[in-house]
């Protein structure tokens, strides 16, 4: 419903809406007129972030800017949404060396990006005291908050919104009626919007960049995320096209992941809520391939089977554009 501006109005959810909109323009005023004020650290501090509820694609492009930073000491904050620790606490999962927990406590965002990089990795619902304890333990030089753009208490230097080239605003209405975490007075705070293109051909997104660009006059750049290979998670064997497969994945917009299995005959998908814990009733009852994303792969693999893949993407991005640097 919040990606279809032709669907019915639901009246409760509009009213809703005017409340939402309410309380969270008079936070960003107090901020704005510098009656609250963000409480700054000894780093430089980065948030990834969206204006939009669901998966818009900011880990791997949290990714791939800690990739950049590999000669800084860099760590990574994030809520650990979806995890079994208590994230009212500071739980590190990573040093940037050694990964401490695995995907289901840590939560399946967290421990990929530990994975994936060579940051530091820390969950923690309260932002200031995460990055505090960045600068005190890991002499953190650059900080990237992942999912930080609505968290306006902790100071940053750089404030990088993402949106999706296809699902865009959605309906362009508040929460709950709509995807939007915030009316247009916050467009004034995004240092860069960048647009991201889920599709093989990228001249949409490059389309919708340009158009941004001249409306918000902002900066605004284009991070193109494109399928590169299939992979057993357990073998590391490549799957060829063509092959027969049952799609499955939990995450924000899965039909996203499904077209990008184009090359492949999909029998079956298979949708689970974003961050779903995994049972092995939820695999064992699927014969044949079962090719999911990276980020559910990490929760898959403390099962047994053998038949599992995952989809391999490719992320690119120009981090010294984005960054100003």
């Amino acid at each position: 419903m919040h990606y279809n501006k032709d669907a019915k109005n639901i009246k409760l959810l509009d009213f809703c809406s005017l409340f939402y909109g309410a309380l969270s323009r008079l936070k960003n005023l107090l901020y704005d007129k510098g009656i609250l004020k963000p409480v700054k650290v000894n780093a430089f501090v980065i948030s990834v972030g969206n204006i939009t509820t669901g998966g818009v694609g900011k880990t791997p492009v949290t990714a791939e800017i800690a990739r950049y930073f590999k000669d800084q000491k860099t760590v990574i904050i994030s809520r650990g949404y979806g995890g079994k620790l208590n994230n009212k606490k500071i739980n590190v999962i990573s040093d940037g060396k050694e990964i401490f927990y695995d995907a289901e406590t840590a939560g399946d965002e967290p421990f990929w990006l530990a994975q994936n990089t060579n940051a530091a990795v820390i969950t923690s619902k309260n932002r200031i005291k995460a990055a505090e304890y960045a600068t005190e333990r890991f002499g953190a030089e650059k900080i990237i908050l992942d999912d930080g753009f609505q968290h306006r208490k902790l100071h940053r230097d750089l404030d990088l919104v993402l949106t999706d080239s296809k699902m865009r605003f959605g309906n362009e209405k508040l929460l709950p009626a709509g995807p939007l975490r915030e009316g247009k007075e916050a467009f004034p705070r995004i240092d860069n919007l960048i647009v991201v293109s889920k599709n093989t051909d990228h001249s949409q997104a490059e389309k919708l960049a340009k158009i941004l660009a001249e409306k918000m006059s902002i900066p605004v750049s284009v991070c193109c995320t494109e399928p590169e290979y299939i992979y057993n998670i357990k073998t590391g064997a490549r799957l060829e096209a063509g092959a027969s497969i049952t799609a499955i994945c939990a995450i924000g917009q899965p039909q996203q992941f499904y077209d990008f299995l184009a090359d492949y005959n999909i029998v079956r998908t298979v949708s689970f809520d974003d961050h779903h814990r995994y049972e092995p009733e939820d695999i064992d009852k699927i014969s044949g391939v079962i090719v999911t994303t990276e980020k559910d792969a990490v929760k898959l693999q403390k099962f047994n089977n053998e038949n599992i893949y995952a989809l391999k993407l490719k992320t690119r991005l120009n981090i010294k554009e984005i960054l100003h640097d």
